[in-house]
């Protein structure tokens, strides 16, 4: 069978290419022969399940456990109705993954006891028999942890755990070797009912858990090796490195996303080519090509997210659209719900500020934001842009934009819209009014990154993309000379490390009294020609 990129499911290697995350499984075996249980806690397709699949069958090729892998996902709702029911439930499943391990006395223990009607205690009785009877310490995986984590009597199944690795510290016990969980939520943090009748308070099952540090996001390195492996099978020409270095700049590592990638260049745009090679610019098509698909899952989600949590959706829109630097808090109740969704993470310099995750969602989230206002049946401003920003007029013969009348046209609009709509609404919208303007003449040739540079200026650079040109539009809000002299500098040392000499510059100015100023700015930065206007 061809090896695939996969994104669905468990990926099983000699069937789908796979990074190498040899040091991770390496990390977390530590963690297990230490004896710890512990919660694997990361957002939709993360590596979560197959990572379990490959620590099961890793430890099971050592000889020094016995690993048994269960997952709640399909079991229903009906088997968390009582405590007969869940106990009978939660042994038949793992008898059926003992029986696959060929340890036949324990599959048969486990089939009889299930036969029988248990309570929780009973079932910590059957526990402690079972790994008596093994001559290797058994580690326990459960999967899919959050279909039944709001449920009491899997907070009672956790407390039993809980006790008895206590006991089993203590000498007083026996039980399983280590205990790992694996879902989105983390299940340290559940509320339960501790007598009928009572409001739901925050209790404690898993406190014993320790700390899951392990990064499960894939780095260059791991990403070089996958497409090392693939250009091998294949026999397609490709430079490893930097098309691993292109993914991450994407993707930020998230596992879905760089396979997803990875499936469409593979399966839509080589087979186009007429040479067996793969480019950076492929990558590119890619992305580009990925936030105009539809029926992608791991976007359905995320948006829907954005849907049923409007402090959620305001927080992304204070990011994405305004420019501002929000701390990173996981405390706060809907900062931590992004992180948990996968939404957002601390910014690489750890210096405490909030980004989303990545690119692609920054890109996806922007557009779901600029086209949520776009559809409101108050925005007049909106509907007179198109009389503005019609695309033929800014593309030349060559392919590339004319920036600067793009710059020229907005600001145009701006001026004319002052005049006519809510000063306030305007300055308060800039931002997504800009982006706005700006889509309709890059779609279907080009797309457009919003690039977070928190600093003193709390502005927002797009790097766009257009037939292969490259533009890069720094947004900040007219904060006095000194700030706009060092605002020129960073976007000067951006510039640079996009191999660039061109910029350009919205000044949002919300004094009473507006210059209107359009200029090149030609001194200002050395080596560096930057089109500037104020609105």
């Amino acid at each position: 069978m061809k090896k695939k990129f996969n994104i669905t499911g468990t990926c099983i290697p000699g069937r789908h290419f796979m990074a190498d995350t040899s040091a991770k499984l390496r990390a977390i075996t530590a963690m297990i022969e230490e004896g710890l249980y512990f919660t694997i806690n990361r957002p939709r397709q993360y590596g979560k399940t197959t990572t379990l699949y490959l620590l099961d069958k890793q430890l099971n090729q050592t000889g020094t456990y016995l690993a048994i892998r269960i997952s709640f996902e399909g079991v229903g709702d009906v088997a968390f109705e009582d405590e007969n029911r869940f106990c009978n439930v939660f042994l038949t499943l793992l008898q059926a993954d003992l029986a696959s391990l060929n340890w036949a006395e324990g599959a048969i223990f486990l089939k009889k006891s299930a036969e029988k009607e248990l309570n929780i205690s009973e079932l910590s009785a059957v526990v402690t028999q079972l790994t008596e009877r093994s001559e290797k310490g058994i580690v326990l995986f459960i999967d899919e942890v959050d279909k039944s984590s709001n449920n009491q009597l899997f907070i009672s199944f956790l407390g039993m755990l809980r006790q008895k690795f206590l006991n089993q510290q203590e000498g007083k016990d026996t039980t399983f070797h280590s205990v790992v969980l694996a879902g989105v939520h983390d299940v340290r943090s559940l509320k339960a009912q501790i007598r009928p009748g009572e409001t739901a308070k925050q209790n404690s099952p898993w406190n014993i858990a320790a700390d899951f540090k392990v990064d499960l996001s894939l780095h260059v390195p791991e990403i070089a090796s996958m497409l090392e492996d693939y250009a091998r099978e294949r026999q397609v020409a490709l430079d490893p490195v930097a098309l691993a270095e292109r993914l991450f700049f994407y993707t930020s590592g998230y596992p879905f996303l760089v396979c997803k990638l990875c499936k469409m260049v593979d399966e839509t745009f080589l087979p186009e080519k007429t040479t067996a090679e793969w480019t950076v610019e492929d990558l590119d098509r890619a992305a580009q090509a990925l936030l105009m698909e539809r029926n992608v899952t791991n976007f359905d989600s995320l948006i829907k997210n954005l849907h049923n949590n409007e402090e959620l959706c305001r927080i992304a829109t204070r990011i994405i659209i305004d420019g501002e630097a929000v701390d990173y808090n996981p405390y706060n109740a809907d900062i931590g719900l992004g992180l948990l969704y996968g939404l957002f993470d601390e910014s690489p310099d750890k210096r405490g500020k909030l980004i989303l995750h990545n690119r692609i969602y920054r890109e996806l989230v922007a557009n779901f934001l600029i086209s949520r206002w776009q559809t409101a049946s108050s925005n007049a401003t909106n509907r007179e842009i198109d009389h503005y920003n019609f695309r033929g007029q800014f593309v030349r013969p060559d392919g590339s934009l004319d920036f600067e009348l793009v710059l020229t046209r907005f600001q145009a609009f701006m001026r004319e819209q002052y005049h006519k709509a809510d000063r306030n609404f305007l300055e308060q919208q800039a931002r997504l009014i800009f982006l706005a303007f700006v889509r309709p003449i890059i779609n279907g040739s080009g797309y457009d990154f919003k690039e977070p540079q928190l600093s003193e200026e709390r502005r927002t650079d797009v790097a766009i993309t257009f037939n292969q040109f490259r533009y890069v539009v720094e947004l900040k809000i007219w904060r006095g000379p000194k700030a706009h002299t060092t605002g020129l500098a960073q976007l000067g040392g951006y510039l640079d490390t996009l191999g660039l000499t061109t910029g350009f510059l919205v000044i949002f100015d919300h004094s009473s009294v507006k210059s209107w100023d359009k200029k090149w700015l030609l001194e200002e930065v050395p080596g560096k020609k930057i089109f500037a206007v104020w609105v």
